[in-house]
This record gives C-alpha cells, sequence and structure tokens, in this order.
C-alpha cells in the first residue's frame, strides 16, 4: 500500500495589510504541490508529480474568515482564517510567510502573540519578507539574530528594536538564523523562497524544487546583492 501524501501547512500572515509583491512569493511553494504539478503534467514528468506533496496555504489575518485582508495594487485577498482559529494555532503550520506592511503600521497584541509562539515550535519555520521584519519584530523574534530587511531601513530597524540585532540586509538578498528565515525587499521573497524549498528535503524532493524553480524562473540571483544599486544609490544619480 503507498504512505499517504504528505502535506505541508503554510500560514501567510497578514495582521493589517502587505505588499501584494511580498505575498506572492508563497506561489513559488505552492506550486511545488502535488496538486499543482498535476495540472502540468503534460510537460513535467509523472515521476516528478508523484515525488511532490500536497501544500495547504492558509490566509491569516486579523479578521473572520471570509472577510478582505487588503494589499496593495488595489487587491483583497480573502482571509480563510483569523489567528484565532484552532486549525492556524501553534503546532498546526509547518511554515509561517510574513508579508510586508506599511511599515508604521501597529499590530494587535494578540495577533503578535500568535507569531511569537509560532516561533517557538521547533518545527515550525518563520519566513519574513521586506517590512515582514517590523511585524517580526514587534512580535519579539529579532533578538540576537542574524537577520535581512530592505536596504533603507537598515538603522530604523536597529533604532526599533535593538543593537543585539545582526544586519545583513544591505549585502545579502535572504539569510538563515535557525527557524527564522528573512529576506530584502519585496521580490527578494522569490530569492528567500526558492532557497528553503532546496533547503528542505523534508518537505520537497529535489527534484520536484529544480522543476519548479525552473518553470517559475526564479532561484539563479546569488544570495548576495553585488553590484545590484539600492534606492540609495539610484536616489544619488538624480
Amino acid at each position: 500500500m503507498a504512505s499517504p501524501r504528505k502535506t505541508v501547512r503554510i500560514g501567510v500572515f497578514i495582521p493589517k495589510d502587505c505588499q501584494l509583491l511580498d505575498a506572492a512569493c508563497v506561489d513559488i511553494l505552492a506550486s511545488m504541490s502535488h496538486e499543482y504539478l498535476s495540472i502540468a503534467s503534460d510537460m513535467i514528468p509523472r515521476q516528478v508529480v508523484d515525488l511532490a506533496p500536497s501544500v495547504r496555504i492558509h490566509y491569516v489575518g486579523s479578521v473572520k474568515a471570509g472577510e478582505p485582508i487588503p494589499m496593495t495594487a488595489n487587491l483583497r485577498a480573502q482571509a480563510t482564517n483569523h489567528f484565532g482559529d484552532d486549525e492556524v494555532a501553534p503546532g498546526n503550520l509547518d511554515i509561517v510567510v510574513v508579508p510586508g506592511p506599511d511599515p508604521a503600521a501597529r499590530f494587535e497584541e494578540d495577533a503578535l502573540d500568535w507569531l511569537r509562539r509560532h516561533s517557538e515550535q521547533p518545527a515550525t519555520d518563520i519566513l519574513s519578507v521586506c517590512t515582514g521584519i517590523y511585524v517580526c519584530g514587534y512580535a519579539g523574534l529579532l533578538k540576537g539574530k542574524t537577520i535581512c530587511g530592505p536596504r533603507g531601513v537598515q538603522d530604523d530597524i536597529t533604532a526599533r528594536f535593538g543593537k543585539d540585532i545582526i544586519q545583513k540586509g544591505a549585502e545579502l538578498r535572504w539569510v538563515q538564523d535557525g527557524n527564522f528565515w528573512s529576506s530584502g525587499g519585496v521580490t527578494n521573497g522569490n530569492d528567500l523562497a526558492a532557497a528553503y524549498a532546496r533547503q528542505k528535503s523534508e518537505f520537497w524532493p529535489r527534484p520536484v524544487v529544480e522543476t519548479v524553480i525552473a518553470l517559475t524562473d526564479v532561484g539563479d540571483r546569488g544570495q548576495a546583492y553585488g553590484k545590484s544599486p539600492s534606492m540609495a544609490d539610484l536616489a544619488s544619480t538624480l
């Protein structure tokens, strides 16, 4: 008898609002699902499709299930869960993706506590994208951590969350510290998702990962920015 297909459980945590492109990186992980690859089975070898796990995505907000969560570009995502729902309680998710909100936003303490308790689960990984680092900071996840964040806000992150944070956001697109992964601005979340999947063989076999990375055309940028210009570099030329 074939063993049951593994299910990877992902929560996209948006306690207030977020950048659409930040949240979109979850689609890379969703594309590594048996459900998605089965649709594209004419292009992908059957043995690769059969290796893929199921992937279940929850959109978790401070609103009730079925209510809208605002994103940029005039988009509204429909919440599948309030953060207080048992289905997404700490211990029930493998991954929590935290896309970036307005950095001036403030968040409910209960919502921050939900994220904090997930981070304390050894089997749960937190993936912070862009200004999602602020949500993680307010939840107390950054103390003593090596992190990334948008290149233009390194000083602000230190001022808000402490000098014991080791910041790599000026030089790296993403970084890992234990079960906490963080990326720089916006589409660096795609680089983070690809790097994360490549490391998590217990979720995704390597043939699945490399097939989807090729299919979505992500994952080939280096971890270091190199000579890629920052916003400050561009501003100096104006």
